[in-house]
């Protein structure tokens, strides 16, 4: 019987680093400014990972970050729970919605759920937290 680390809490916001510092931050060197030039490619970078549907880690990273095989990354595909975005190179390509999403499916699976209905109860829990959102939008739009 293999035990497994607890499934991470996934916080909204961008993603974390390594704590590697470069040699040039060790030496002093080179700062970065904090606003990047409107004509840089680079300009909507911010917003890219601010965005939790931007899809920013590799399968390996996911799998890592989540303390899971690749294999059930791709099951999770295969069950239409996720589906990650491609890189260039048909690489996927997973959110931090999408994270959270497999985190939860995680937890279900280590309970004893079956696959099928895992993905079948995270999708009517998401169905129901986007049907609360807007009836509180419309609550909210009626009070004023």
């Amino acid at each position: 019987m293999s035990t497994r680390a607890p499934a991470p809490q996934l916080a909204p916001g961008p993603p974390s680093f390594s704590g590697r510092t470069s040699k040039s931050k060790q030496k002093g060197a080179g700062h970065i400014p904090s606003q990047v030039p409107s004509n840089s490619p680079d300009h909507d970078l911010d917003d890219r990972l601010g965005d939790e549907d931007y899809p920013a880690y590799s399968m390996g990273h996911a799998a890592e970050i989540l303390g899971v095989t690749q294999a059930f990354l791709r099951s999770l595909d295969a069950a239409r729970l996720l589906t990650p975005g491609r890189s260039e190179g048909g690489h996927r390509r997973y959110s931090r919605y999408q994270l959270r999403l497999a985190a939860r499916a995680r937890e279900l699976v280590d309970a004893g759920t079956a696959l099928d209905s895992a993905c079948r109860i995270i999708i009517l829990e998401d169905q129901l937290a986007e049907a609360r959102r807007i009836n509180d939008t419309l609550r909210r739009e009626d009070l004023s």
